[in-house]
């Protein structure tokens, strides 16, 4: 019976004239499964299998695999009724899934190819644009000029000073582009959603209508809505975080990265890309522009510059005459402060003439909570959490101790755990924001009573609300992490000061120096935007760091030609290519003899190093024991060939292998 149902299988897909082609499932699977397709079915159509007795999406290649024989094969379910993927968007999908050593299903999984099985119940409401843009100055004329100008396969660096209406130049580039394509769609990325309450505020005063947003924050209707949009070639203008770079784009002709040095385009977790990089890559396969807008570009930019790899347009002006703020170092070890106090008499006193003169403070410490250590006094156990090597953070607000990196939360202790001490005896240490808004209200006790005063982290959020609050004035003083160092416009904002200027120096990290130095200067660029003078007051206990020094003389091209040097030295990126190895699992014995297990098929090249294995900085996350290996090697080598080679039989009984080509997190 079983050869007769192969052999009227085989003659069934003759008779309709079906053929083996293997279908990529977006699962974990670097390869895909053969399936009989009708002949006339593209690559690249999205179809509907029978995997295991349940259906699921898949995208079908150009081949077959021929590992099963024909009679053995089952026929895909049906063929969906959405656009195939066309061949330059499945030929970036292979770019991606060899430069991370990703299996390639995993990357077909960014894509949002489930999106496809149903179509949507309603469709989206298009946009339709009337555009009403502002003039161009002189200066952002011959920005926009140049960007025109240059090679279209070469990308272009929008290297603008804050507040130099870099926006602007890239919004009459949009408009000119829908004018003259009337199928063109455009891509802008954000590095994060905190970014788009004013950025798409801005976009629909210029253009009468908001675009498309795409990010997690979107309902599952909307973002289905939206995919099939999309891929159709219905939406013109999409903005969106980093998986916005995964979209099926029907005709992509440009891709605008803002903010293109942020580390938030970096993906920590599944398929580890970095969202600038990649877009480099998929504007070359799609023929399309791109734009790298930022006012400190990355190292890794500088170096491309220089490589003549990229061009780079310059606006180093402030728009409408207004001038760059005064950048000052507070010398902390000269200042006397009192037990618990965290703001100097130097900035203290600039925060009371500001407020004076009616114009408006932020306080800046890239720390969330009250404190980020609690300890007994009495016998000086440390709160840490039971699942990751790392201390518990005070939330005085909402009573409790938690973990910021695996979510963990108790309620705050009566006593020590360790000696029965009672409360008198538990201390918090250090500061967060929290703490310091509790300094402010008590510095200004005549705002602490109104909503004048206003703490913005990831902890309260950032909405609309809040926003048009800051902007109008009505919050007189914000207190806040990373959220409020970019993007965002408060015109009667003149003073920035700096609780913790040196808080990124500290841990050897190879991108520390980098990232300290673009975070302040971005966070500096908030204040004298609207035609007032800025002040920026940077708290310090080695001011006569670099980067401190960088930033008083505001010189981002020499500091960035100094680490330059320092990383070609070492033979560091640019100049030489890294690779994470991270070794997780339950039991510590077990990972770290994976490492050293590694270390032994390590490939013998003069111009690679292996460096480590060694516990990772943050040794346990989530219960999970972690060791880490760093390759380094030169630019001469195909490092991702390397390590595919070396870890293809890399398989550890209760450990996990996760390979980072290009890390920016080293914790």
């Amino acid at each position: 019976m079983q050869h007769k149902a192969e052999l009227t299988r085989v003659v069934d897909a003759l008779a309709h004239r079906m053929t083996p082609r293997t279908v990529l499932i977006p699962s974990a699977l670097a390869d895909g499964f053969d399936y009989l397709c009708p002949e006339d079915v593209a690559p690249g159509a999205l179809v509907e299998v029978n995997l295991r007795g349940k259906p699921v999406v898949g995208m079908v290649e150009a081949g077959c695999a021929g590992s099963v024989a024909i009679e053995k094969l089952k026929p895909i379910t049906r063929v969906l009724e959405v656009p195939a993927y066309p061949k330059k968007f499945r030929d970036w999908l292979e770019f991606v899934a060899r430069f991370t050593c990703a299996p390639r299903g995993s990357v077909l999984a960014l894509t949002g190819i489930k999106q496809a099985m149903t179509p949507p119940k309603k469709p989206l409401l298009l946009e339709h644009f009337t555009p009403d843009l502002p003039d161009l100055s002189a200066h952002q004329q011959r920005a926009h000029a140049a960007l025109y100008e240059a090679d279209l396969a070469t990308p272009i660096v929008l290297n603008g000073v804050t507040g130099s209406g870099k926006t602007e130049v890239y919004f009459h580039a949009i408009a000119e582009l829908l004018a003259r394509d009337e199928t063109a769609q455009i891509l802008v990325m954000l590095p994060e959603i905190g970014l788009t309450h004013q950025w798409l505020a801005r976009f629909e005063a210029a253009f009468g209508t908001k675009p498309a947003c795409w990010h997690s924050h979107v309902t599952p209707a909307k973002r289905k809505r939206m995919w099939h949009a999309v891929a159709r070639g219905e939406l013109r203008v999409v903005v969106g975080a980093r998986s916005a770079l995964f979209l099926p784009f029907a005709h992509l002709q440009m891709i605008v990265v803002d903010e293109e040095h942020d580390t938030t385009y970096k993906q920590d977790d599944g398929v580890l890309y970095h969202a600038r990089d990649m877009a480099v890559a998929r504007a070359k396969f799609e023929g399309a522009r791109i734009v790298l807008a930022s006012a400190t570009p990355s190292l890794e930019t500088r170096y491309n510059i220089a490589q003549n790899r990229y061009q780079e347009v310059v606006l180093d002006t402030r728009h409408g005459g207004a001038k760059l703020p005064e950048v000052s170092l507070i010398d902390m070890r000269t200042q006397t402060l009192d037990s618990g106090e965290f703001i100097s008499p130097v900035l203290r006193e600039a925060m009371y003439q500001t407020l004076a003169e009616g114009d408006q403070v932020l306080l800046f410490l890239n720390r969330r909570g009250y404190a980020p250590l609690m300890l007994c006094r009495g016998c000086g156990h440390r709160f840490m959490c039971p699942s990751c090597s790392a201390w518990l953070v005070k939330h005085q607000a909402a009573g409790k101790l938690q973990c910021h990196h695996c979510g963990y939360h108790a309620p705050l202790p009566k006593e020590c755990p360790s000696c029965g001490a009672g409360e008198e005896k538990l201390v918090a240490c250090g500061p967060g924001v929290e703490r310091v808004e509790e300094e402010v209200r008590a510095l200004f006790p005549e705002l602490a009573g109104a909503q004048a005063i206003r703490v913005f982290s990831s902890d309260e959020g950032i909405d609309d609300a809040a926003i048009r609050a800051a902007i109008s004035g009505e919050i007189r003083i914000l207190i806040g992490t990373q959220m409020l160092a970019k993007g965002h416009h408060f015109p009667q904002l003149t003073l920035v000061g700096v609780i913790d200027a040196d808080m990124g120096l500290a841990g050897g990290d190879l991108r520390g120096s980098e990232h300290t130095y673009q975070l302040l200067h971005q966070l500096a660029g908030r204040a004298g935007r609207a035609g007032k003078s800025g002040r920026v007051l940077l708290q310090s206990y080695a001011p006569d760091n670099a980067v401190m020094e960088a930033l008083a003389h505001g010189s981002h091209a020499e500091f960035s030609s100094a680490e330059l040097a320092v990383r070609k030295l070492g033979g560091w990126p640019p100049y030489g290519q890294l690779a994470a190895i991270i070794l997780d699992g339950p039991e510590e014995e077990s990972v770290r003899r994976a490492g050293f297990a590694l270390i032994h098929t390590a490939p013998h090249d003069a111009r690679i190093r292996v460096l480590g294995p060694a516990p990772a900085p943050l040794s346990k996350l989530k219960g999970q024991y972690r060791y880490r290996l760093l390759v380094k090697a030169s630019r001469d080598i195909g490092l991702q060939r390397t390590l595919s080679t070396w870890l293809e039989n890399a398989h550890f009984p209760r450990v996990r292998l996760k390979l980072d080509v290009n890390p920016y997190y080293f914790l």
